[in-house]
């Protein structure tokens, strides 16, 4: 009778790591499926995704316990560029985002990603969950959507009454309520919940339905994983010239790389273990990226759904992110004909689920009450994705954040008293106390309060409590001093103490 394989601790790791890695598999197949089709792509391209995440980026130091894979996040953009690029121009632009994120991560510069603002990366996030939602809710009724933002909101009335005048989409939209309802209720049963994730369950179910009732859905299209790997020739290298397409590999390389070092953040709060390299999963993510762009497929990024489950199953090592990678290559290899039968619909109802998720409603609140200035840029970033699309969102986010930050730090106060009478019968001198930083956004009020003194009193302009004052304020308080004193008279002329060690 051959004896218990022994019970040691890197046997009882391996164990954690393999039970996890098959349920980031299980919630991985109908994610990378789902971001493909709403990306535009073949379906086997986010598979080809979530292996190179598994296989590469998981073997590479940075964060040990979060997995990459394709990303509801950067679905707006892929289907944008796709849309004006084509296809095959996809894996030049993810090939040449992943070089630059490996550039990033050698100069050090993965930390720096810490310092964008919450309340951008949040902004960031709705906006793409309520474009995710606007164009998915027409996949739901195996509709076309149309292009930008605002015409997919407003096509939504004229999408209610092409559904009700339509059995076939009125199945369709069955389907993928039916996925959303079991997406939401699913997890509420905590032990089923451990043993199947909801999207598996969600789709699976979603899928049984249609086959059993024979519902006239649409279903992904399959061509095969070879057949979908189209790498990049040298007319897309050569496309790389014109401006446009540069700024959308920009757009690549920092949204994604914003979403994986704060997924990292999130993933650190999860567990005990080895904290973060920023600039190390940086260069992981830009191999992988490097690579799948080789390959023709889907950016990818660190996806915090697969990696809470990760976490959450048991995790111990990055084999369970290696592993997962494994269990996708097996699957596309042994049972390609899997995906043909999944509906698109349930599909879009993962999306719609998922993007509503990206919207951080809980912080809405809290905002609105505390820091109403950081909810002004939450909204005005997601608002300018919706209207416009993610790059010109991000950047006008970043503008207001800098720009708000700027109109803080920049406080400048004024303190005016009289000081002691040195003769009787005379007026007090006013002492004008500045303090703070004096800069051009200040100036108007600064201004304000130096022309509204009297011009026949004795002033003291103390500036030594001032940090920092710009050359556009020290110009208008030395203008401001000369006007004075040509005004006053016979007055006194204006005394200063000077700056005591500011910036000037």
């Amino acid at each position: 009778m051959p004896s218990p394989a022994p019970d040691t601790p890197r046997a009882r790791t391996f164990r954690y790591d393999l039970t996890a890695s098959l349920v980031v598999f299980l919630v991985a197949v109908p994610l990378c499926v789902g971001v493909a089709v709403a990306s535009g792509v073949p379906a086997e391209l986010g598979i080809v995704t979530g292996i190179v995440g598994g296989l590469l980026t998981g073997f590479l130091p940075g964060s040990s316990l979060q997995v990459s894979g394709p990303a509801a996040g950067l679905t707006v953009l892929v289907y944008e560029a796709v849309q004006t690029y084509g296809l095959a121009a996809l894996g030049v632009l993810v090939l040449a985002a992943g070089l630059l994120q490996l550039a990033m991560g050698a100069l050090k510069l993965g930390r720096w990603f810490r310092a964008i603002s919450v309340a951008v990366v949040q902004g960031m996030l709705a906006g793409i969950g309520l474009v995710l939602i606007a164009g998915q809710v027409y996949a739901l009724a195996d509709l076309e959507a149309p292009g930008s933002g605002l015409a997919k909101l407003a096509g939504i009335p004229g999408l209610v009454l092409d559904v009700a005048a339509s059995p076939e989409a009125l199945a369709a939209v069955c389907v993928g309520v039916g996925t959303v309802v079991l997406l939401v209720v699913w997890p509420r049963w905590k032990a089923a919940a451990r043993v199947l994730p909801a999207p598996l369950v969600a789709v699976a179910a979603a899928t049984l339905a249609v086959a059993v009732f024979g519902l006239p859905v649409a279903r992904v299209e399959v061509k095969g994983l070879l057949d979908a790997v189209q790498p990049p020739g040298g007319a897309e290298f050569a496309a790389l010239a014109d401006v446009a397409m540069l700024g959308t590999v920009l757009a690549f390389a920092l949204i994604a790389s914003a979403e994986s070092l704060f997924s990292a953040a999130a993933v650190d709060r999860l567990h005990n273990g080895a904290r973060t390299d920023y600039d190390k999963e940086l260069m992981a993510q830009g191999a992988g990226n490097a690579v799948c762009g080789a390959l023709g497929a889907l950016p990818m990024t660190a996806v915090i759904v697969r990696s809470a489950a990760n976490v959450q199953a048991g995790a111990r090592t990055k084999a369970s992110r290696v592993l997962h990678g494994v269990w996708l290559l097996v699957f596309a290899a042994a049972f390609p004909a899997a995906l043909g039968v999944i509906p698109v619909a349930a599909l879009a109802g993962v999306l719609v689920h998922a993007g509503f998720k990206l919207i951080p409603w809980k912080d809405l609140g809290p905002l609105w009450r505390e820091h109403r200035g950081e909810l002004a840029i939450l909204v005005t970033t997601a608002v300018a994705i919706v209207v416009g699309n993610l790059f010109e969102g991000v950047l006008i986010g970043l503008l207001l954040a800098v720009a708000k930050t700027a109109w803080q730090v920049s406080h400048v106060h004024i303190d005016v008293t009289e000081e002691p009478v040195a003769e009787e019968g005379t007026q007090p001198a006013l002492k004008i106390r500045v303090l703070g930083n004096a800069t051009f956004l200040r100036l108007p009020k600064l201004l304000d309060a130096l022309e509204a003194l009297p011009a026949d009193r004795e002033l003291h302009l103390d500036l030594s409590g001032l940090r920092h004052v710009d050359h556009a304020c020290a110009m208008a308080l030395a203008t401001w001093q000369e006007r004075h004193n040509a005004l006053a008279g016979a007055a006194p002329p204006v005394k200063v103490t000077p700056l005591a060690g500011a910036e000037a």
